[in-house]
């Protein structure tokens, strides 16, 4: 019987030790002992760097991205320079051209009709003289008539003259001889819309030549071939140069103002040429970034303007062997212009919200 209470004691003193234990634990819980995990900083994803904004891209991210650089190198071509062209209004040609019509129809009625009173004055004339077959007044009527019609014959003449000479001095020889020419093809196109003329201000350098084909930049991008016609009688007041005609099978606004791409003369010169694919637009301007730094991405500005057929040719800003991204510019925009300073730790940052 004492062994039993003594037991039951013992049993008794442990539960009641461990309740203690228990509750001790869950009111007074004990720091853990783990280490805690340093926050790591993250390099900030923008920079600045001697003025300069300067994208953070790791590897990984460039090849998620599909981001590709290649460098600069000079090219070699044809030296092109840009000039001014503007669509020019063809209607005063439409009727200058029917006015030179109507005077040539009047002109060839009155030489008829000139050509008739001369013969009709001179068999007058025959008939007075011998033996006066017909009256004195008879042959001054036909010479009064023969008279006039050869003064009719005279002023439509220097009508047809005037009309010839205002359509050289406005459009040039060109297209005045192709108005003035019944079997010519290029004032019939002219006429249906198929074919826009443009006045195209050459620089200086030109002098009295010009290359017999330009190119001419469209809005959707695609360059337009003309023609050249010829120098041009009237100039672009807002336009320093020489300017010239120039024909393009395309239907274009009239009044339409853009830039061209002239041959200029002389060899070839070498130049660093940014390829279009790696040129963007931003606020209105041209830009290309170049990569500086194996996750280092600049953005730079391109002179637009002086573009050929190999891309965007710049003088500054860039040189020889720069690594241009080719590919992927439009993310590195988008990552340059993304808030910073915002940190989630969520993959989906609006879910972070709940």
């Amino acid at each position: 019987m004492k062994y039993r209470l003594l037991l039951f004691s013992a049993v008794t003193i442990a539960l009641t030790a461990g309740a203690v234990w228990y509750i001790y634990q869950t009111l007074y819980p004990t720091p853990s002992a783990s280490p805690a995990i340093a926050p790591t900083a993250s390099q900030p994803a923008v920079q600045t760097v001697n003025g300069e904004t300067v994208v953070v891209l790791g590897a990984d991210a460039q090849r998620a991205s599909h981001i590709e650089a290649a460098p600069l190198a000079f090219a070699t071509g044809p030296s092109a320079s840009t000039a001014w062209a503007t669509v020019v209004d063809l209607q005063p040609l439409f009727d200058l051209r029917n006015r030179l019509s109507a005077a040539r129809a009047d002109l060839d009625t009155l030489t008829a009709q000139a050509g008739n009173s001369h013969a009709q004055y001179e068999r007058s004339r025959v008939l007075f003289e011998d033996d006066r077959n017909v009256s004195q007044k008879s042959l001054q009527d036909a010479r009064a008539v023969m008279q006039a019609d050869q003064a009719k014959l005279k002023s439509a003449a220097a009508a047809v003259g005037g009309l010839e000479a205002t359509l050289r001095q406005q459009f040039g020889e060109a297209l005045a001889n192709a108005s003035m020419a019944g079997a010519s093809d290029l004032f019939p196109r002219l006429l249906a819309g198929r074919m826009v003329v443009l006045r195209v201000t050459l620089p200086a350098e030109f002098g009295d030549t010009a290359p017999a084909r330009i190119l001419v930049d469209a809005a959707n991008g695609q360059p337009i071939s003309a023609r050249r016609l010829s120098a041009s009688p009237l100039a672009d007041p807002s336009v320093q140069g020489t300017p010239w005609f120039y024909a393009a099978d395309r239907a274009l606004p009239v009044g339409t103002r853009t830039s061209v791409n002239v041959p200029s003369p002389g060899s070839a010169a070498r130049s660093l040429v940014i390829p279009g694919k790696a040129v963007i637009w931003y606020g209105g301007q041209t830009w290309a970034y170049v990569q500086t730094a194996p996750d280092r991405f600049t953005r730079r500005y391109v002179a637009a303007g002086n573009e050929s057929d190999q891309g965007f040719v710049v003088t500054s800003g860039f040189h020889a062997g720069d690594r241009v991204v080719t590919q992927g510019a439009q993310l590195l925009l988008s990552e340059e212009l993304k808030p910073q300073g915002i940190a989630t730790a969520c993959k989906d940052p609006p879910e972070c919200d709940d």
